[in-house]
């Protein structure tokens, strides 16, 4: 019986790790691991050794779904199709086109997340988002507003030239498993590993310095690392003189700070501080790896930016096994980035706001008139929708009723909308709440290109033929645009992606046979002569001036502090076998072998007073709600914090909505809550 090895890529986190499916009569049947893969070599976490169990899952959505009363009624596609634009076009004529809103997948690739946001924008409708909203828009942001770039500056495999790394609000070892491959390669070399982290994780276990900082503290710890930079001289100046602008704010800004201030906010002893700072500014070649324990704060962008201020004044950037390092969540959250599903941006980080953005894309796309920007972010679409102005959203592979803060305000901003419809390839529980159902196909079941958290861009192959009647995304986004009269062009993922390289400059030469061998190609890439950019920044930044901009920043208190009646702090986070929702994960026997329920980190002086002990049911309330967990008593928390992590849909009952002011994302992980035994 004839098999043949069809070459694929992870469809979990964002290392984009490469793997052959073992396809056996149009099924797949096993994997192979792809060891001639830069970013993995041909290793996978736990996730990507299950990834089968998903694809072939029992539980895949087979068929389009309408609800008729509480239940699903399977319609045929024709119907489906049509439901959906009528839903569209119905609130376009009563409502106007700005009381739609789209939210795109950072689970799709490149050409079905660039022609959904064309969908949207053509419609007239500004109101586009991603996931990124909620992990990674301060990087975006942030990052922009300092570098010019809003992505990792170097890449993975970089990562073993490394002298220092500095690790902060990252646990990649569960989050990210593969880079610590690269992270011990640079280690076994002779770096240093500083870890800043409120919990003792897998990271730190690696860290030949672990700074225990108190949540939230995260702006103080690097102001103070910035503080004896300044004052021992350690500052590389030749660098700040030519390369950036701001330094002497900075200079002022720092003028009355002291580790010893900085040790008094963050719990960490000044000579610890001390340490980390001459660590990071002596080494020759110093990394700083950061995540959501960053970027899930109400000062999330401000903490991006003393991120990449703290490797500015040191000059530890545009070389190699140096630079900043956001660790990016889901397979193509970069690239949804990339293709314009922000709110604030069309693709290729143009300016939403600007009406030259408008006029590129008017023309690009024969368009008569196109929206201008900001539309409204994920979490301002939440709000809209309560308010009435939002009447119908069009979400593929996201699942908001799971993954949103505060989940209950979420789910009433749904039951609130006139037209819900869900592209998914399971029910999920955002799904279960819409009016129409659009069965998807998955990863391996359609052709495309994914973007991974280090740019690089690579292609795939469909290896298998989608589960019953799934159609790939860009089939359904571009027949309902047909519905609705348009032609979005998108008659093929090929057919897309010649239109990405003539209106995405960074993608300009990734042309299909290029990104289709193994590894692809790294952004920005501008014409077809050009071998892909492993290192930003190294002559000059992406600003205007071609100078960085150094950020002068103060911490801000979270959106909620600790009281009598919530007197712990909730922070959330990831685990090494499940993946955000939980949606996939947790359909996967393996997997749930390991992790299968909610459960809430506590520490054993917190679990005594609290009359807690190891295993036993708890309830964790906060201001929104409740929700309970099995209590696991460990010191990896510190006395006064719990831990829960997000992948079930209790956590997010109760985390905090509070936003950050310039990106917009939720503060998942600073929560007042209390925490009561259970009869």
């Amino acid at each position: 019986m004839s098999t043949k090895l069809v070459p694929s890529l992870c469809p979990y986190c964002a290392v984009g790790c490469g793997m052959y499916l073992v396809v056996e009569k149009d099924k797949a049947i096993g994997i192979e691991y792809m060891t001639d893969h830069p970013a993995c070599e041909g290793a996978l976490c736990p996730k990507g050794n299950a990834v089968l169990e998903v694809l072939n899952h029992e539980e895949r959505l087979k068929y389009p779904m309408k609800k008729v009363g509480e239940e699903f009624v399977r319609i045929s596609w024709e119907e489906a199709l049509d439901l959906a634009a009528y839903g569209l076009a119905r609130n376009i004529k009563k409502h106007g086109p700005k009381s739609l809103g789209f939210l795109a997948s950072s689970r799709c690739n490149n050409e079905e997340n660039y022609l959904m946001q064309k969908l949207s924008r053509l419609l007239g409708s500004p109101h586009v988002d991603n996931c990124a909203r909620l992990c990674h828009s301060p990087t975006v942001v942030g990052l922009g507003a300092v570098l010019g770039t809003g992505a990792m500056t170097n890449n993975l495999i970089d990562l073993q030239n490394s002298k220092c790394i500095f690790a902060i609000g990252t646990n990649f070892t569960e989050a990210h498993p593969i880079v610590s491959r690269w992270a011990q390669k640079a280690k076994d070399n002779g770096a240093m590993v500083i870890v800043a982290d409120p919990r003792i994780t897998s990271t730190s276990w690696m860290a030949d310095l672990h700074l225990r900082i108190n949540p939230g503290s995260d702006i103080d710890l690097l102001r103070g690392m910035m503080k004896v930079i300044v004052d021992e001289g350690l500052a590389d100046k030749k660098f700040i003189e030519e390369r950036t602008e701001g330094f002497a704010e900075l200079q002022a800004n720092l003028r009355d700070y002291s580790p010893e201030k900085a040790a008094e906010l963050t719990g960490v002893p000044a000579g610890q501080i001390v340490q980390a700072a001459r660590a990071y500014a002596r080494s020759c070649a110093s990394s700083l790896l950061y995540s959501m324990g960053i970027t899930q704060h109400v000062c999330g962008t401000d903490n991006v930016k003393a991120c990449a201020t703290l490797a500015l004044i040191c000059g530890q950037i545009g070389r190699p096994g140096a630079g900043v390092w956001p660790m990016r969540g889901q397979n193509n959250v970069q690239g949804n980035c990339d293709m314009g599903g922000m709110a604030e941006l069309y693709p290729g980080y143009r300016r939403a706001s600007d009406p030259k953005s408008v006029e590129f894309f008017k023309a690009a796309w024969n368009a008569k008139d196109l929206p201008l920007g900001p539309g409204l972010t994920s979490t301002e679409m939440t709000d809209a929708a309560l308010q009435g102005s939002i009447k119908a959203l069009y979400i593929i592979g996201e699942d908001p009723i799971v993954c949103d803060a505060n989940i209950n305000k979420t789910k009433a901003a749904l039951e609130s909308l006139d037209f819900l419809v869900v592209q998914e390839i399971f029910m999920t529980a955002t799904a279960r709440m819409a009016d129409l159902v659009l069965p998807a196909a998955a990863w391996a079941e359609k052709d495309g290109s994914y973007t991974s958290m280090e740019r690089r861009v690579q292609w795939i192959d469909r290896a298998v033929a989608p589960a019953g009647e799934a159609k790939e995304g860009l089939w359904i986004i571009n027949e309902i645009g047909k519905r609705m009269g348009l032609d979005l062009k998108g008659g093929s993922a090929a057919d897309v992606l010649e239109e990405i390289n003539r209106t995405v400059p960074q993608y300009g030469g990734m042309t299909r046979e290029r990104i289709s061998k193994v590894g692809g190609l790294r952004w920005p890439c501008p014409d077809e002569g050009h071998p892909g950019t492993d290192i930003l920044h190294r002559e000059r930044f992406s600003t205007p001036n071609g100078k960085a901009r150094i950020a002068s920043v103060e911490n801000r208190p979270a959106g909620e502090q600790t009281c009598s009646e919530y007197p712990m702090l909730l922070s959330t986070g990831r685990i090494v076998v499940h993946y955000n929702s939980g949606s996939m994960t947790r359909r996967c026997p393996s997997l749930l072998e390991r992790d299968f329920e909610l459960y809430v980190d506590i520490n054993p002086k917190d679990a005594a007073e609290l009359k807690v002990h190891h295993g036993d049911m708890v309830k964790v309330k906060t201001l929104r709600g409740e929700t309970q967990a099995r209590a696991r008593v460990t010191e990896k928390v510190k006395p006064g914090m719990a831990f829960m992590p997000f992948h079930w849909q209790g956590t997010n009952i109760i985390t905090s909505d509070a936003l950050d002011p310039v990106a917009k994302i939720p503060e998942y992980k600073m929560a007042a809550c209390r925490i009561e035994a259970m009869a």
